[in-house]
């Protein structure tokens, strides 16, 4: 486990952050300047807060009281950043050497021939960085990394340089990294749908300043959370899927119990659980259970609040889950809504938006795991 409770005044700029970061895939999310990659730095070595302490699986790497700093050459903490700072003058092979040579034989824990095959790299290894894609130095990067025998991975953005189609090529294998080597990871994106393809654990930052971590779900019920527009989240649904109707073009899901018409996702699988995201004012309502519409999902709830700001009017509903809708001043007026009215939440199948990624991430993510990789007793 990470622990961290560090302050850091730079000016205009403060950090603020108190948080713990469990075993597994953590995501860091929140928007550009938010002190995502200040609070890495932070757990790396690179930048040493103001006042604070940083833990690591009981080891103290930072204590301001205490007077003490490990250095981040010491702290075996692997970095991957955005643009793969691989080494020109190396090979594939030289660049994922470098910090293995670096490593006491005895701290070694993984082999090169197992990493390679793990990234499917071993194509690469005569190769210069300049003439392999985006994508390959990524893989070559996490793979440097992975060689260095970390204890902890951090991932700063590392696919924001990418796009869309080299992205489709590198996350599976990070995918494949967590499930194949159970390293700790702290994995920063602005991209909710980059971060819920590898976990949906989840720490919010905004301004400086963690909002909340834990489920994604869960997140979202908070007010504190719900009021940081600056984070662009909405209301966000966890659903199993259930089964798919290809002439009707919809894909059905379960949510709390109930059955749910969303976008159709050939994709996607019987027992896959994924987030789906509706803007608020996608979601009308009604007071009661509505016959004969086009619109497919209806969710029972109760009013818990009611704010009413401008030319609208915002509802949060308990559906099981805390649901937003925005409606107008004329609508509330009509409907003579009040706290602790029961409520009835319609929403389009249309409406509905995956927080996942495309059809050709997940497929290549299942042609993947299809091929099974053999590790060594060393990995594991």
């Amino acid at each position: 486990m990470l622990s961290l409770d560090v302050d850091i005044n730079r000016g205009r700029f403060r950090l603020e952050a108190r948080v713990e970061f469990e075993e597994g895939v953590s995501g860091l999310f929140g928007r550009s300047g938010s002190g995502k990659s200040t609070l890495l730095n932070v757990i790396a070595g690179v930048i040493d807060p103001d006042r604070g302490r940083v833990v690591l699986d009981g080891e103290t790497l930072f204590d301001s009281e205490k007077g003490l700093c490990v250095p981040s050459h010491r702290r075996r903490i692997g970095f991957v950043f955005q643009d793969s700072q691989l080494f020109p003058h190396y090979t594939v092979k030289g660049n994922l050497l470098y910090g293995w040579k670096q490593t006491p034989p005895r701290e070694r824990r993984f082999k090169l021939d197992d990493v390679v095959d793990l990234l499917a790299i071993g194509h690469l290894l005569d190769s210069h960085p300049r003439r392999i894609s985006g994508g390959e130095k990524q893989r070559v990067a996490l793979g440097r990394a992975l060689l260095a025998s970390p204890r902890m991975l951090l991932l700063d953005e590392p696919l924001a340089a990418l796009d869309q189609s080299l992205k489709e090529q590198i996350l599976p294998f990070m995918r494949r990294v967590r499930d194949e080597l159970g390293l700790p990871m702290v994995y920063v994106s602005h991209s909710l749908p980059e971060i819920l393809y590898l976990t949906d654990q989840l720490t919010l930052i905004a301004g400086g300043r963690i909002l909340g971590s834990g489920p994604l779900h869960t997140l979202l019920d908070a007010e504190q959370i719900r009021s940081e527009d600056r984070l662009g989240l909405d209301n966000s649904l966890a659903v199993t899927i259930e089964s798919h109707d290809a002439e009707g073009g919809c894909t059905f899901g379960i949510f709390q119990g109930r059955r749910l018409a969303l976008p159709f996702r050939s994709a996607l699988m019987p027992g896959d659980r994924v987030y789906v995201s509706v803007h608020r004012t996608e979601v009308a309502l009604g007071k009661s259970f509505v016959e004969g519409l086009s619109i497919q999902n209806q969710l029972p709830g109760r009013i818990v609040s009611i704010d009413s700001a401008g030319d609208s009017v915002q509802i949060v509903a308990d559906v099981g889950v805390l649901l937003r809708a925005e409606i107008t001043q004329r609508a509330y007026r009509d409907m003579a809504l009040r706290e602790g009215d029961a409520v009835n939440c319609l929403i389009k199948a249309t409406s509905f938006s995956y927080l996942t990624l495309d059809e050709g991430d997940e497929k290549a993510a299942r042609s993947l795991d299809r091929s099974v990789i053999e590790m060594t007793s060393q990995v594991h």
